[in-house]
């Protein structure tokens, strides 16, 4: 119980100090936080509802008011930086939406960062006028733009297709980022309209995976337009870490003392091999003979031998080698070399 009234002590002492000591007359549904890019504009979505018993008139003329700082603007009325009212304000503010539908969808153009600070709605709506002085939209402006995100979509796998979409935010969407990809063709761009009212700036792109593509850096750039003509860029890099099947799958001899041969199998996979199979190819067809990275057996076992690479993601079988009885390689040898010593001995006689 203790617990419980901690929390509602913590949750009601938080209300109380955003709003204190105020009863404001109407409300607005807007970002809390919001960050712009300086030389750029922002969109704020806005839209407002009155206090319960409070009427406001729709046929009346509505005005817009965006005060900062401080939402009791009385004693300072240079906090007042736009008024719809008013053929000259200090900041650059367009009330793009409707005040009599009760949207007060604002862009501020021009934004830099002196003009970071919390700001305050207000409607003049006479006789109904009033602040939403428990509603602050906190802007912070910033000099640097903001680095887009990458996500891959799909089993990163050979063979699979994947989407690639590259998203960036987009606090000015009449001025959007462009975006560009590092993949071939290069998609068109897309803007799309977020929960809150804000905006994202995206492009996708699909590409068919293969072993080529591991350790392949997707790079995205973001190059946001801002006053003067001029542009802002930044990037964002992803390593893509693709699951292959074995390959190059190959099988050598290695000699052992006596008469005993080791075959080894070799291979390249992605997670590794988890498992090497060996072979024999017979009159009967291929028969399992073992398992393992070696094989060991006498070299009088004449034969074609193969092993066959095994991961998560596939297999692949090696060319076949053949072991042939060395007594018999061992006897042509011999043959060659007396035949090589009496052809000598005919030439010296003459």
């Amino acid at each position: 119980l203790l617990h419980i009234v901690s929390i509602f002590t913590l949750l009601f002492s938080g209300v109380q100090t955003g709003c204190k000591n105020k009863d404001p007359l109407f409300f607005i549904t807007a970002p809390k936080e919001m960050e712009a890019l300086s030389g750029s504009c922002l969109l704020i979505p806005c839209s407002f509802r009155e206090k319960p018993g409070e009427k406001f008139d729709n046929k009346r003329e509505t005005f817009g008011v965006w005060i900062k700082s401080d939402s009791a603007f009385g004693n300072n009325p240079n906090n007042v930086v736009y008024n719809s009212s008013r053929s000259q304000n200090s900041y650059a503010v367009n009330i793009s939406g409707n005040l009599r539908e009760k949207n007060c969808t604002s862009v501020f153009y021009n934004v830099n960062s002196s003009q970071t600070n919390r700001y305050f709605f207000r409607i003049e709506n006479r006789p109904f006028l009033g602040t939403a002085s428990c509603d602050p939209v906190n802007i912070t402006v910033r000099d640097s733009a903001w680095s887009p995100t990458i996500e891959i979509s799909g089993d990163v796998k050979e063979k699979n297709s994947v989407t690639v979409t590259c998203s960036a935010l987009t606090p000015c969407p009449y001025s959007p980022p462009g975006l560009t990809l590092n993949l071939q063709p290069n998609p068109h761009r897309q803007m799309e309209k977020n929960k809150d009212g804000t905006f994202t700036t995206t492009i996708q792109q699909n590409i068919t995976l293969s072993e080529i593509h591991d350790g392949y850096n997707i790079i995205c750039f973001a190059r946001y337009p801002i006053d003067g003509g001029k542009n802002t860029t930044r990037r964002t890099k992803v390593t893509l870490s693709v699951s292959y099947a074995p390959k190059n799958t190959s099988a050598s001899i290695s000699l052992t003392a006596g008469r005993w041969v080791e075959l080894n199998c070799s291979s390249r996979a992605k997670p590794p091999v988890s498992g090497f199979t060996w072979f024999e190819n017979t009159t009967s067809g291929a028969m399992k003979v073992g398992e393992g990275e070696n094989y060991g057996l006498n070299a009088t076992e004449e034969g074609a031998y193969y092993c066959v690479a095994t991961n998560d993601v596939g297999s692949q079988t090696s060319p076949e080698i053949r072991l042939m009885d060395p007594s018999y390689q061992f006897r042509v040898v011999g043959e060659v070399l007396i035949s090589l010593h009496l052809l000598h001995t005919f030439l010296d006689l003459f």
